[in-house]
């Protein structure tokens, strides 16, 4: 039940509202500022009724008082002595609304639905900014190895900057994340987090994701739509795969960083850009500069400063704390009381060696809680397909790697290996890219070259 504290100092007013709220609310009154003020610290109410002028105290500073505790109130100002003045200020210190003395009761009531739900509102959106946090926030990263401690302290320094940073890695190793911690953990995390994957998007359609465009500024363009760049707002933008942008988007990309503005297709004025940019690649930026794939001014544009996010073979160490935390959270996700590893199947995930990075240990760990009976995940709750039987990375044989590829044309072995990942993640075209280290774009395009669609 809903709790409502009123302060006024008519002891008449008091018990009218009581009596009126009652049987819908549990209320409790107070004819002293300090004395409701204590009362409202002592435990806590979800909406205060509260009169301009308390005996000698004023309301405002009572309000005040109010709006700095641990978990405030949603108020209601009421006065017999309203003005316009008394009004504005109530309501720039915090107040709901104003109410106006003597109090019309089918107002007051309807007022009150409006200041609870607003104040039920309010609450769930504090719990939904903790939880973004403790998800992605800084606390959030899992890692005690010297690579990750790197990591955690640029992380630290570049959270409330406004520096454009690159966040290079492996596909699998957590730059998602890391692009996350820098926004969640700092100065914009109450404003927007917009993700855009340069490499999934059709190079057709990936200007208008990013830019926006105006009605009518190509054929089917019937309504105008805001490109991502300009709805992060004062937020952050992750452009995912930036390697994998078209030549002529990064043309005007460079542009909008120079020019802090954005101009959207069909349009004649620009609109300014306030976003943060980050940018992540599994590419190496440097080499495609060199190959004439991506542009140099817009490399050192975007690189001015970055996070190398190592693989998880780089930082073995990490391997427990990950397994650990992943138990825990899928665990708590399904319900489940799954606790710990068997001992075999521990030693074989220590020894494996995560071709998928992080994102293959979650992965795996997921199955194993699924699947898993009791609070302990044996090795046979581990995926099937899991070649647990292998050491870390093992390099095969000269001998026995020519004996293989002998007389298979590079085009024929690229085929192979394309096939083979697509089977064995049922098609999937995110996971298989991912695994092979190119872009979605790029895996269409080669399933398309070699007929393997």
């Amino acid at each position: 039940m809903d709790r409502i504290l009123i302060i006024d100092d008519e002891a008449a007013i008091c018990s009218s509202l009581t009596f009126a709220l009652e049987d819908a609310y549990s209320v409790a009154s107070a004819v002293d500022a300090d004395d409701g003020l204590a009362m409202a610290a002592d435990e806590p109410f979800d909406l205060v009724l509260l009169d301009l002028r308390i005996g000698k105290a004023d309301g405002i500073e009572v309000l005040t008082a109010l709006k700095r505790l641990p978990d405030p109130p949603v108020v209601l100002m009421m006065s017999a002595f309203g003005s316009i003045e008394s009004s504005v200020e109530a309501m720039r210190r915090g107040a709901f609304g104003y109410l106006q003395k003597p109090l019309n009761m089918d107002e007051l009531l309807a007022q009150v639905v409006q200041a609870l739900e607003y104040g039920r509102l309010n609450r769930r959106v504090a719990t939904l900014c903790r939880e973004l946090e403790s998800r992605y926030g800084y606390a959030g990263m899992v890692g005690k190895s010297a690579a990750m401690r790197r990591v955690f302290e640029l992380v630290e320094r570049l959270k409330d900057v406004d520096t454009t940073v690159v966040v290079r890695g492996e596909s699998g190793t957590g730059k998602e994340l890391i692009s996350r911690a820098l926004h969640y953990s700092g100065k914009r995390r109450a404003e927007p987090f917009v993700e855009i994957n340069c490499g999934a998007i059709p190079e057709a359609l990936l200007e208008g994701e990013l830019f926006g465009y105006k009605r009518g500024a190509f054929t089917g363009a019937v309504d105008a739509r805001q490109g991502k760049l300009a709805y992060a707002g004062s937020g952050t933008i992750l452009l995912d795969e930036i390697g994998d942008m078209p030549p002529q988007l990064q043309v005007k990309l460079l542009q909008v960083l120079q020019q802090k503005e954005v101009t959207p297709l069909g349009a004649n004025r620009p609109v300014k850009m306030n976003a943060r940019v980050v940018a992540a690649t599994n590419a190496d930026l440097a080499a495609l500069v060199e190959s004439g794939a991506f542009r140099r001014d817009l490399y050192f544009r975007l690189k001015v400063v970055e996070i190398y996010v190592p693989p998880l073979r780089e930082r073995r160490d990490d391997i427990p704390l990950l397994i650990n935390h992943f138990i825990a959270s899928f665990a708590r996700e399904m319900g489940k009381d799954v606790r710990a590893l068997a001992g075999d199947a521990a030693r074989e995930l220590l020894e494996y060696g995560y071709p998928g990075n992080v994102r293959e240990l979650a992965n795996i760990v997921e199955h194993g809680v699924l699947m898993a009976d009791g609070p302990t995940i044996r090795l046979s709750d581990l995926p099937p397909e899991l070649a647990v039987s292998k050491p870390a990375c093992p390099e095969p044989a000269e001998a026995d790697l020519a004996a293989y590829i002998g007389g298979k044309s590079l085009a024929r072995l690229e085929a192979m290996a394309i096939k083979a990942a697509l089977e064995r993640y049922g098609g999937r075209r995110r996971e298989t890219a991912e695994s092979l280290g190119i872009s979605e774009r790029g895996l269409r395009n080669k399933i398309h070259e070699y007929g393997l669609g």
